[in-house]
């Protein structure tokens, strides 16, 4: 018999709706029940696409003996972190405070009013050395909450009390941002891997915001030095067995050192900022790999996690028929019987062999590494195992669009569009952009979090949603030239700073003002596999200040990098996005206006890896960028001065070369 969860949207909750464990969603039925029974609240935390939810799963929730257990014993809450990440933030915050580390699947016990007490990660249901059995675990947790239940409502109040402070910033003073720049650049091409490519060891994350930072302070400085690390790792996660170099795409992370073996789901934010990345790099150095990995990502995208309705899914399972990576990898007699003459090609260039290097299988990866340019005999053995790979069967997808993600990726998809001239891409753009508009924020203009084409709207926006569609719509209208987007971008802005600003120490709140009070309310201020709300929103607001003239915009902008003080320098990693912010404040910032129709200027402007400068051009909206233009001409600004105008390529392209220039 199905519990609570088959009627939840989320496709993670539905997973479990068939557990022996009387689950609840999070809300307050669930917290009612705890106080009516006085039993704790065991909050289990996941995703769909997370490979040891699932055999956590299998193992314990599944089991009926388990469930007995967690059913007599507590409330059990399911959470899909992805949907409330509000939640996940302050109880993944307490498990670290507690054993020292943290991922997914989380489990932890909090109190009737929502302070944690004990937690931990993935617990299995047979006991290993230091790690307990599940079972032995609930019986130890029941017994203390029994016998020592002030002991651990003590050591609930303190740990809350520790989250509620824990993400506040207090610097003196403002940092310059110079001195910001320097120690971000010297800390983390010091923690890149200059062998295997990477910042830091194994297992290794794409570090995309980090590497397209580098990128930046190389377009600054023309320092070499800041531009290897980012070729090293560029090239060696491509040609690493993490890139689907059949189908395009990502998987979320490599388990090893060199790349390899992935966890094999593929979420669509990491899509998003490595195809980022990826086109920054080519416009950097024009190398035709980066290129060709982000007309693979997109199309991926485009074409495995598109809905019919313009939205984007949110992530691809690692599991198939119940095994790991088994949709992915190949064995040598297939790869032959598939691909017949252009077998020995493919063979050769991707590695594949008896042995196999992943359980007996191969995990396709490119060891000549960045040569990533197919032969056409390895091409036609590319499309064939494509093909192949089609009648398997496809791990699950989560179906959900999440308004962030969603927005992160039209904000990649329109930087690419624009800099390529591919107007599928600035169709594809719009479509997903104009679905978010369509259907996740309500009639009353509030913004919402998830959304299913069978159940609608869900979850209050949080100040990632806002600050991730604010970057999507000023790319927008730097892509199309469509004045709505800056009108959007601006109405977006207004409820961003409404419902999230601290009136007393600035920054922004994770939640609204109008939203669930939490036993901490949080700031989203660091960096992690995706940019915080803090760092988009900085970059969002500087950007619209700057097409827009908006006093207002860029002072909040600048409170929100000044709040941190120096830790961007002392953790560059934690901030990379946020130094974007910072890079474009020291300048010199640029604006370049086009009038009336000439494509050909803009597309002068747009093919260019210009990070400090704004493009207006198409359609007139309020602002000085405006003011006194002639049709045809392009105008170049920067330090508040502009050059002569210009009407044509030419002349333009000169002053772009002049503007970009590096300055040691």
């Amino acid at each position: 018999m199905a519990n609570r969860l088959a009627q939840e949207a989320s496709p993670y909750l539905r997973q479990h709706a068939d557990n022996p464990v009387d689950w609840y969603p999070w809300g307050e039925e669930a917290f009612a029940e705890a106080r009516r029974t006085g039993k704790p609240v065991l909050v289990s935390v996941g995703y769909s696409a997370c490979h040891w939810c699932h055999v956590m799963a299998h193992e314990s929730f599944e089991d009926d003996a388990t469930a007995a257990v967690m059913n007599e014993r507590f409330v059990n809450v399911k959470v899909d972190r992805e949907e409330r990440p509000d939640v996940d933030a302050i109880y993944m915050e307490a498990v670290q405070a507690m054993t020292g580390h943290g991922g997914w699947p989380m489990t932890v016990f909090i109190t009737a009013d929502g302070e944690p007490f004990y937690g931990g990660t993935y617990f299995p249901k047979v006991g290993r050395p230091g790690m307990p059995s599940f079972t032995d675990l609930l019986m130890a947790i029941d017994d203390a909450w029994r016998n020592r239940r002030d002991e651990l409502t003590e050591q609930a109040t303190r740990l809350t009390e520790a989250i509620r402070t824990s993400t506040s910033f207090r610097a003196a003073e403002p940092v310059p941002g110079m001195a910001l720049l320097d120690g971000a650049a010297t800390g983390i091409v010091g923690a890149v891997d200059l062998q295997r490519g990477g910042v830091g060891r194994a297992p290794k994350f794409p570090q995309t915001m980090s590497l397209d930072l580098l990128l930046r302070l190389h377009a600054r400085t023309g320092e070499a030095e800041l531009l290897d690390p980012v070729v090293i790792s560029l090239d060696a996660m491509a040609s690493g067995g993490i890139y689907d170099h059949l189908g395009g795409g990502f998987a979320r992370y490599s388990v090893d050192d060199v790349w390899l073996v992935p966890h094999f789901e593929k979420m669509l934010y990491d899509q998003a900022l490595l195809v980022r990345v990826y086109l920054h790099a080519w416009q950097v150095t024009g190398k035709p790999e980066y290129l060709q990995v982000v007309e693979e990502t997109i199309g991926y995208v485009l074409r495995d996690l598109a809905l019919e309705s313009g939205g984007l899914c949110s992530a691809e399972d690692a599991d198939s028929e119940g095994v790991e990576g088994k949709f992915y990898v190949w064995d040598l007699a297939e790869v032959r019987e598939v691909c017949g003459d252009d077998a020995d090609a493919a063979i050769k260039w991707w590695g594949i062999s008896a042995p196999g290097n992943f359980e007996g299988h191969n995990i396709l990866a490119r060891w000549a590494r960045g040569d990533l340019l197919r032969p056409d005999a390895v091409e036609r053995a590319r499309q064939q195992l494509f093909e192949r790979r089609l009648t398997r069967v496809r791990p699950g997808l989560d179906d959900k669009v999440l308004t962030e993600w969603n927005a992160l990726f039209v904000t990649s998809l329109a930087e690419a569009a624009a800099a390529t001239g591919r107007d599928d891409w600035r169709t594809a753009a719009v479509q997903t952009a104009e679905l978010l508009f369509a259907n996740l924020r309500r009639d009353d203009g509030r913004w919402l979090r998830a959304w299913q084409t069978s159940t609608g709207g869900r979850h209050l926006a949080y100040a990632a949603d806002h600050a991730a569609l604010l970057e999507a719509c000023t790319a927008l209208a730097e892509c199309t030239g469509e004045a709505r987007w800056i009108a959007r971008a601006r109405e977006v802005a207004d409820a961003l700073l409404s419902l999230f600003w601290d009136d007393e120490d600035g920054g922004l709140f994770t939640t609204g003002h109008d939203a669930e009070k939490l036993v901490a309310r949080q700031k989203d201020l660091l960096d992690g596999a995706t940019p915080s709300a803090n760092s988009m929103a900085a970059v969002g607001l500087t950007r619209l200040a700057a097409l827009t003239g908006d006093a207002a915009l860029e002072e909040r902008a600048g409170r929100l990098i000044d709040q941190v003080g120096d830790a961007p320098s002392r953790h560059p990693t934690a901030f990379a996005h946020l130094l974007a912010a910072v890079d474009h404040r020291v300048g010199p910032a640029a604006e370049v206006i086009v009038v009336g129709d000439r494509p050909d200027l803009v597309a002068e402007v747009h093919r260019r890896y210009l990070p400090r400068a704004v493009t207006a051009w198409g359609e007139p909206y309020d602002s000085p960028l405006w003011e006194g233009r002639e049709p045809g001409i392009a105008y170049v600004c920067e330090g508040f001065a502009c050059k002569r105008p210009v009407d044509s390529v030419e002349a333009l392209a000169a002053q772009l070369d002049e503007i970009s220039a590096p300055r040691p």
